[in-house]
Parts: structure tokens; sequence; C-alpha cells
């Protein structure tokens, strides 16, 4: 219930006693699960980051191994670009709804900040696979090549193409393989 409404109203939009109305119970009943909003919109995030509330973090998902898998250059990339397809179909607006609010809340902003930095270290830990299988001559380097992959994995591209300019999937999938490997593996 949290979700839709997040996406649907925005942060600011929805209230705890809208959640609970519309999850079928008390107030009380969400606040004391979540505690407060920003912790609710937390932990609305993180399951759909994830795909569901087990503590298992993203880059240990079977939705990932074959990132791990990729035993070339450009295969890393194209499986990386599927996870990123994922993650913006799951989270792509709500990424947008903490984006927004991010200004108005303190709790939304650190939300915020972490997301990026998460974003941030899945691509230092993408880049880190690159250089395992092998990067070709003219390699942008391992900072340059974590900077591109942060700018490619924001999940602002899905909610672009996919959502406002109806891509099918497939083809954002494979468009953003190809943007990844043009930045990082064509001298």
């Amino acid at each position: 219930a949290a979700t839709r409404l997040f996406e649907e109203k925005g942060y600011g939009g929805t209230s705890l006693a809208e959640v609970a109305a519309a999850a079928g119970v008390a107030r009380p009943t969400v606040t004391a699960a979540f505690g407060t909003k920003p912790a609710l919109l937390s932990d609305v995030l993180d399951e759909a980051l994830a795909g569901d509330d087990e503590p298992v973090p993203v880059a240990e998902r079977p939705w990932f191994r074959p990132v791990w898998d990729a035993r070339r250059p450009g295969e890393v990339l194209a499986a990386y670009a599927t996870v990123c397809t994922l993650i913006g179909q799951r989270a792509a607006r709500l990424f947008e709804v903490v984006r927004r609010a991010a200004d108005a809340s303190p709790e939304v902003a650190e939300l915020w900040d972490r997301s990026q930095r998460n974003r941030r270290a899945g691509s230092r830990m993408v880049v880190d696979q690159l250089e395992v299988v092998g990067v070709p001559a003219g390699w942008p380097g391992h900072a340059k090549a974590v900077d591109a992959l942060w700018f490619f994995n924001d999940p602002s591209h899905y909610d672009a193409l996919v959502r406002q300019c109806g891509w099918p999937e497939r083809e954002f999938t494979e468009w953003l393989a190809q943007r990844m490997s043009d930045a990082l593996l064509r001298p």
C-alpha cells in the first residue's frame, strides 16, 4: 500500500494514516512497524530494490549472479544492464519520490545520499569484475569507469525511456548495455 501511495501522491502527499487505511490496519500498527514516514519510505525503497524483504544484499541476489559469472567485459556489462533494467522497473518511481523529498526532510536527504552511495558501491563492484575478466587498451581507468557506471545505473534513465517514452524493456536493456560498452570498452 505504501509503495503505491508514495508513487501516486509523492512523499509529502502521503500520510501514515493513508498508508494504514490502504493496508487495512490502524495507524498505530504502521507506526509500530516502521516508526516514522522517512523510515517507511526507506523500507519501501529497500524492498523495491531487492524485490523482497529478505536481508540479502542486492549484489548477492540470484538475479545479480550473471554479472559475477560473466567471463568477458561485454558480457559483464550486458548482465549489468539487465540488473539495471530490473531495478529501474521496481524502483525508478520511488527513487524520484526520494529525490524530490530530499530537500524537505533531513531523514529523506540521508536516504537519498545513502541510495547514491549504494549505487556508486554497486558500480565499483561491477568495475572490479570488469578488471578481473580483463579490460581493453584505452580503458578509462577505475575511477572514471566507476563514475560512468554510476551515471548509467541511474533508475531515472529507465523511467525516462521505458515509462515516459514507451521503449520496450528489452530495447532499453540492449541500449544501456551498448552505451556502457561504448563508454568503457571502446578506445
